[in-house]
Parts: C-alpha cells; sequence; structure tokens
C-alpha cells in the first residue's frame, strides 16, 4: 500500500516537473524568417584612397640679384599683390657709388675720344700733303679707335651698374598673394651662388591642388581625367571636388613603399582650403550611375535545408564530370562589361531568389562590388526577390563563429 502510495507521488512530480519544463523553461524554437531583398536602379563605384598635402597651383620664389641691406618692406604675410608692385627695397648707397663711378668713366672716356678724333683729323690732313709719314696716320687712327672702344666699353659698365641699382626695388613677377617672407628690416642679404629668398607668392588661392601619394598597388587603375573628392581636418564636414590632373612618373621611396605623386585640381572660390593641409582623398577609378545593384551579402547567403523545411531548395543542375560551372564555388569568367566606356572584368557568382514557396539558385554576373552593394550584369531583373540572409531556426547561432582565424581549417567542409 505504502509503495504504490511512493509510486504516485513520484509520478505527480514528474509529471508536474515535466510540464514546468515544457511550458517555462524548455527553449522554443524560432520560426524561420528569410531577409529579402529587390535588385534596385542605383549608382555603383570602385575607388582608391590615398592621402596628400594641399598646395597652391603656382608658387613663385621672389628673391634678389644685388647683395645688400633691406631698407624698406612694403608687403607683408597674406598680402594681396599685383604684378609689378613695389615689394621691398634694399639699400642703394654702395650701388648708387658704382653708377656714379660709371658715369665718369664714360665722360672721361668721351673727353678722350674728342681729343683723338681732333688729332686725327690733323694727322690726316698733314698726311695728305706729305708732311708726315705713313706710320704717325697709322698711330693717329689707331689711337682714335681705342678711345672709341674706351667709351663703347664705360657706357656698358655703366649700363650694368644701373641695371644693379635697378634690381635693389624688388617688384612683384605676378598677381597673387604673398605666402611667406623671409627677410626684416636692417636684414642683409647676400647675393652669391644662390638667390637669397625674400617672398614666396602664391599665384592664385582660389585655384588649389592637392598632390595625392597612391601606392604602387592602386596606382594602375587612376588616369587623368577621373574624379575625386576629399576631405581636411580644418572642415571635416565638408567635402571637395575635384579632377586629376597628373599622374608624376617619379616615384618616392619611403620605408620599402613606393607613392607615385597625383595631382588633383581642386577648385577654392570660397578660399576654405589652405596651403599644408592634409587631405584624405578618394579617387573614383570606375563610376557606373544606372547600375542593377544588390547587397554584397546576398552573394554569402547559402540555404539551411534543416530549417528551411517549408521552403523547397532547388539549385542548380550538376553539370557533366570536369565542367564546374554549377558548383557553388565562383570561377573566373572573360567575359566583357562595359562602365563608362571601360572594360570590365566580370566573374560569376549565385545568389538564392525566392518564388513562393521555393528557392531557385541563380548564376549571375557581376561587376564592380564596393563591399556594400553589388552590380549585376546579367541573370536578375528587378523583379526578382532575392534573399540575403536568414534568423530564426535551429542554426540561428552557429558554433562556428568562435572559432579563431589563425587556427587551420578542417580540410573537405561545406561553406555556409
Amino acid at each position: 500500500m505504502k509503495s504504490r502510495k511512493t509510486i504516485l507521488i513520484i509520478a505527480s512530480v514528474i509529471v508536474v516537473l515535466g510540464l514546468i519544463w515544457y511550458f517555462f523553461l524548455r527553449t522554443k524554437e524560432q520560426p524561420v524568417v528569410l531577409s529579402q531583398e529587390k535588385p534596385t536602379i542605383g549608382p555603383i563605384s570602385s575607388s582608391v584612397t590615398a592621402t596628400g598635402t594641399v598646395q597652391p597651383v603656382d608658387t613663385v620664389i621672389v628673391g634678389t640679384q644685388v647683395s645688400g641691406t633691406i631698407s624698406a618692406l612694403y608687403a607683408d604675410f597674406n598680402s594681396t599683390v599685383k604684378k609689378g608692385q613695389l615689394l621691398a627695397q634694399l639699400d642703394k648707397t654702395l650701388i648708387q657709388t658704382t653708377v656714379d663711378q660709371a658715369r665718369a668713366s664714360v665722360a672721361q672716356a668721351q673727353s678722350n675720344q674728342a681729343y683723338q678724333q681732333a688729332n686725327f683729323n690733323r694727322q690726316k690732313q698733314l698726311f695728305e700733303t706729305g708732311s708726315i709719314s705713313r706710320a704717325d696716320y697709322d698711330q693717329a687712327l689707331n689711337n682714335l679707335q681705342v678711345a672709341t672702344a674706351s667709351v663703347n666699353n664705360a657706357r656698358a659698365q655703366l649700363r650694368s651698374a644701373e641695371r644693379n641699382l635697378s634690381f635693389t626695388q624688388i617688384y612683384s613677377p605676378i598677381d597673387g598673394v604673398v605666402l611667406g617672407r623671409s627677410v626684416s628690416i636692417g636684414q642683409t642679404v647676400a647675393a652669391s651662388f644662390n638667390t637669397p629668398t625674400i617672398f614666396s607668392i602664391a599665384k592664385d588661392i582660389t585655384k588649389m591642388q592637392v598632390q595625392a601619394k597612391v601606392d604602387e598597388a592602386d596606382i594602375g587603375n587612376v588616369a587623368k581625367g577621373q574624379r575625386a573628392t576629399f576631405t581636411v581636418d580644418a572642415f571635416i564636414d565638408d567635402t571637395f571636388n575635384g579632377t586629376v590632373k597628373d599622374i608624376r612618373l617619379q616615384p618616392s621611396i619611403s620605408s620599402n613603399v613606393v607613392t607615385y605623386a597625383t595631382l588633383i585640381d581642386a577648385p577654392n572660390d570660397n578660399k576654405k582650403l589652405k596651403p599644408g593641409m592634409t587631405a584624405n582623398i578618394i579617387i573614383y577609378t570606375k563610376e557606373v550611375n544606372d547600375a542593377l545593384l544588390i547587397s554584397a551579402q546576398a552573394l554569402k547567403f547559402r540555404p539551411d535545408s534543416a530549417s528551411l523545411k517549408n521552403y523547397e531548395i532547388i539549385p542548380l543542375p550538376h553539370k557533366k564530370r570536369g565542367d564546374k560551372t554549377g558548383s557553388n564555388k565562383p570561377r573566373r569568367d572573360k567575359t566583357a562589361g562595359k562602365a563608362n566606356g571601360e572594360t570590365v572584368m566580370t566573374e560569376p557568382s549565385y545568389v538564392w531568389v525566392l518564388d513562393g514557396q521555393k528557392l531557385i539558385q541563380k548564376k549571375i554576373k557581376t561587376g564592380l562590388n564596393d563591399n556594400t552593394h553589388v552590380e549585376v550584369l546579367e541573370g536578375l531583373t528587378q523583379n526578382d526577390i532575392v534573399i540575403n540572409g536568414m534568423e530564426g531556426g535551429v542554426t540561428a547561432a552557429p558554433a562556428a563563429a568562435a572559432t579563431s582565424p589563425f587556427m587551420p581549417q578542417r580540410r573537405g567542409g561545406s561553406r555556409r
């Protein structure tokens, strides 16, 4: 009697525990939800990133050809100057003295020339009457020619001295803005083998350029005329536009990294850009404005037959042995598409399309891929429903996500 009662109690406890587990503790299987999308029409591009420096299109270094002491400055940093405007002046005292000496030498030479001319005229008359010898006549002619040459030499020295005197006044060679001033009033500049720098003038700061450093792995895709955008730290919310102007052939090597200087024209009408700013640049190497796009995640989706019990999964038919076009693994296809007049190598890929309760695998040809969207060249229309993910089911949290990428992978396993 007691044993039967004990059995009933145990059975009741088991039933109660079972009910508690079933209604409260049991993990309910989540319903499978397929993430869907339809191909859309939109722009897509491939790009190259680089860093560079903002600089004026043309910068002129203004110096002096003569030595002296700066006596006056008529321009400073950020001054707007015009072509021919006086910028600075050197002390003229010593060079003015040289000019005065040259003028005196000219006067002396001209006086000697006049005397020799008069003497030659007398000697010529005496020679014609036979009063002097031929040697005396030739001597008088030679003295006149030497005096004439001395006058020409003195005049040349005077022109040189006057030219040096004009160099004491330094004028702007172009219209522009003064970027730098290297001297002060009272400072002595010496023009010997190198011309001393006094001012640096930017020709037009409303037209700037960015000198980008493009890596050798990316320079093959960059060409003249391509569109570019860049940002600077001073105006982080502003995006500036530009165009690739030139690619210089001379490489720059730093820490075994080879880069090529690429010049990008950048309008600067609002004068926000200043010389020396660091720019973060994006050069668009290929662009398609009206492309058929799907998400890049759609190429990675693989259906799970264990979770999708309510769907009929229809893969592509298997091909004959030796033909791998029916496999899920993409292969290189040398079919060429067109993007902005350029030939683009395409690669076959595979997506899954929902048709009622059927999941149908389709082969597509893709073009540009920006890691967010993929251009579809063939195989899909805007009316197709493409699956790009799955939530719920028994595979909601795969254990493979916790594996280390540094561990060797098991061979022969399938990718999901």
